[in-house]
């Protein structure tokens, strides 16, 4: 009979010292690997705390990783404990109201400023040698 985990009591280690992580309804006690871990040992705290199956899921692990996790389980965790999946909703973004004006100014200016720095090069240029004629 393994272990039965709370939520709260897995949310506990969740340091590069002390790593547990939920995959699949059950607990796996990952710190040892956090070295060896290809995506590096920042991923696998990050998913601490929470159901990590779907970012397990998500990234496409071989079958040999998957294999992998049978050295690294630690018992199961308490079902009622994790919270029901919810859908991802983005935040809403706030309408920004372009100013009709200034953008046409601005497209303007993009325009203008190149033609009269061209046009004081040219002047100053011409003016430069037709004083050094004289």
């Amino acid at each position: 009979m393994s272990k039965v985990f709370t939520l709260a009591e897995v949310s506990q280690h969740n340091s590069n010292k002390d790593c547990w992580l939920i995959i699949d309804g059950k607990v796996y006690d990952v710190t040892k690997f956090l070295d060896d871990h290809p995506g590096g040992d920042e991923v696998l705290v990050t998913a601490t705390g929470k159901d990590a199956t779907d970012d397990f899921e998500d990234v496409g692990h071989s079958t040999t990783a998957k294999a992998m996790l049978d050295e690294y389980y630690v018992g199961d965790i308490d079902s009622s404990t994790i919270s029901t999946k919810t859908s991802y909703v983005p935040p809403k973004q706030v309408q920004q109201t372009q100013d009709a004006p200034s953008g046409f100014i601005i497209k303007l200016l993009q325009f203008l400023v190149p033609l009269i720095i061209l046009g004081l090069a040219v002047g100053s240029r011409f003016y430069t040698k037709s004083s050094d004629e004289k």
